[in-house]
């Protein structure tokens, strides 16, 4: 079965109508924000994701990190990092840097051997360090503005053009292609659950620190991808002209 034709499309598009059925305070100045102009749909969503995320996701979470010994926690995380250098190291490729597909390989290979099918991360005490690239990185680096800002049920945040790029990463992901469809929906289920574990401190720092946790969210997604794409050292914004475009991005070493 294709990889697009597993998603889940039809709860999504119920999700998204209950996201936008929901009743949320938004503020009169919404949309205002240039890289938001969807924000009062997106708030919608991003209500209906924090339910979801509090009664369900964040519970089962907190569950798996109680049960599961911290060692084999690492060791799942690791093989689900592990799997994740195939599509990083074609989002490499597509950016014109060898020397990351250079690294992208050796961590796979490395670490899919001597580290035990990626259970280790051998790889990184050799000094080859973690290179997440994606679709999304990627055509920024071809020089794609990020489009406007979106929230998605069950994603969270995207921009349009990282949203876009969900979709070839997503025949590039080796799960995908795990068959029959309930060893892909319980493989899919175990990396959804590693991956929010991992976000338990981050989540807990935003319910804390945060006034609006819609903005905060928002406003950290948005900076971190733009620094990703310049590596580490994006140029100042152009605030005397708001719609002039970024310059492209130069290749150079990949941030981590």
């Amino acid at each position: 079965m294709k990889p697009l034709a597993r998603l889940p499309w039809r709860w999504i598009g119920l999700a998204g109508t209950l996201a936008v059925s929901a009743c949320v305070t938004v503020p009169p100045n919404a949309g205002n924000n240039p890289t938001d102009p969807y924000e009062r749909v997106n708030r919608q969503v991003f209500a209906f994701n924090d339910r979801f995320d509090r009664a369900i996701a964040r519970p089962v979470a907190k569950g798996y990190v109680a049960v599961v010994p911290d060692p084999v926690r690492h060791c799942i995380g690791n093989v689900f990092a592990n799997l994740y250098e195939i599509p990083s190291g074609i989002n490499s490729a597509l950016q014109g840097r060898p020397g990351d597909v250079a690294n992208d390989a050796g961590r796979f290979l490395v670490n899919s051997t001597v580290g035990v099918l990626g259970c280790f991360d051998v790889a990184q005490h050799l000094g080859w360090e973690r290179n997440r690239q994606d679709f999304g990185l990627t055509m920024g680096k071809w020089g794609l503005t990020p489009g406007p800002y979106l929230v998605l049920p069950f994603l969270g945040p995207e921009t349009f053009r990282d949203a876009i790029g969900e979709i070839p990463d997503g025949f590039a992901d080796p799960i995908s292609y795990i068959s029959p469809t309930r060893d892909w929906a319980y493989t899919y289920a175990a990396r959804f659950v590693d991956r929010r574990s991992q976000l338990l401190d981050a989540s807990r720092m935003v319910d804390e620190a945060a006034l609006d946790p819609y903005e905060f969210v928002r406003d950290a997604y948005l900076q971190r991808r733009r620094s990703r794409v310049y590596d580490g050292a994006p140029p100042p914004p152009a605030d005397e002209d708001p719609d002039a475009p970024d310059p492209a991005p130069a290749g150079g070493a990949a941030a981590h």
